[in-house]
């Protein structure tokens, strides 16, 4: 078995545990392939009895990897969806940061983890993707996100318009700090700060949601993800900013955009006894009340 892994950094309290990690690999006859950037942090830091092969992009990962580990948060699971582009390898999120709604299993949870990855006794969650088009290059080779796609103004610039289409159809103007469309596992992020609704992972929807509308009766809506939301911005300044997820572009408001489903999806590894369910009561205190 062959495990790729990712993680934006470590700090030194951590060593012990990628030690941990890497002998526990090695005690099931799996074989790593270390991300580069992170494997020169701690390659010299702890001790290693064996040569490990490393990643440099996306591109070095081949199709003998049987699944991407993620350790960090949400933000670095979400870094690896860039890695892994439409190759289906799945990935296991171990929880290094603080939330972990995405990378839910924690680091005490690390052997169970891996011995379930190894007996292949683990769920796939099937996430859909949106995807960005434009009339400009944007986002290179990874115009998708898993969370969502946000247009904002810059700064303390003075909100702006955003004129929205659902398939070519007129739905509504935004007069407004921004506007996001989150997909059914970004519901439960920054759409959700917003006030936008949670929605079950398998709903096959988009959340479009206005960040501080000007609107009173301007609220999230709900739509198919089969449908084609495209945008014409206006607003005093020339710059806007556009997001998937955690990576952004500075566009003008003469550009084209538009967003839809992804062609192609990603996997997330869950342990049989999570589900959304208990994700949401764990961490998000869904329900919670002090008086039960």
């Amino acid at each position: 078995m062959k495990i790729a892994i990712y993680s934006r950094g470590i700090e030194n309290d951590q060593l012990k545990d990628i030690e941990s990690l890497l002998e526990e690999l090695d005690k099931h006859k799996v074989e790593p392939v270390i991300f580069q950037d992170f494997f020169n942090q701690f390659y010299s830091a702890i001790q290693m009895p064996v040569k490990y092969s490393t990643f440099a992009n996306g591109n070095d990962l081949d199709p003998t990897i049987d699944c991407m580990i993620s350790l960090g948060g949400d933000g670095t699971l979400l870094d690896t969806v860039t890695l892994v582009k439409d190759s289906g390898i799945p990935v296991l999120g171990i929880n290094y940061g603080r939330l972990g709604f995405l990378a839910s299993i924690g680091k005490e949870d690390l052997h169970a983890a891996l011995q379930a990855l190894v007996q292949r006794k683990y769920v796939l969650d099937k996430r859909s993707l949106l995807h960005l088009d434009a009339n400009t290059n944007l986002f290179d080779e990874t115009p998708y996100a898993l969370n969502e796609f946000t247009l904002h103004k810059k700064d303390t610039s003075p909100m702006i318009k955003i004129h929205t289409y659902l398939n070519g159809e007129f739905l509504n103007t935004y007069w407004a700090d921004g506007l996001i469309v989150a997909t059914p596992t970004g519901s439960t992020g920054y759409s959700l700060s917003c006030n936008g609704p949670v929605v079950f992972p398998e709903s096959a929807s988009f959340v479009i949601t206005p960040v501080a509308p000007h609107n009173l009766n301007i609220r999230p809506i709900i739509v198919p993800d089969n449908t084609i939301v495209s945008f014409e911005i206006e607003g005093r300044t020339d710059g806007f900013l556009c997001t998937l997820d955690s990576r952004k572009e500075i566009v003008s408001k003469e550009i084209q955009l538009a967003v839809k489903k992804e062609s192609f999806g990603i996997n997330l590894i869950r342990l049989n006894e999570n589900n959304f369910l208990q994700t949401l009561r764990n961490k998000l205190s869904w329900g919670l009340d002090k008086r039960n």
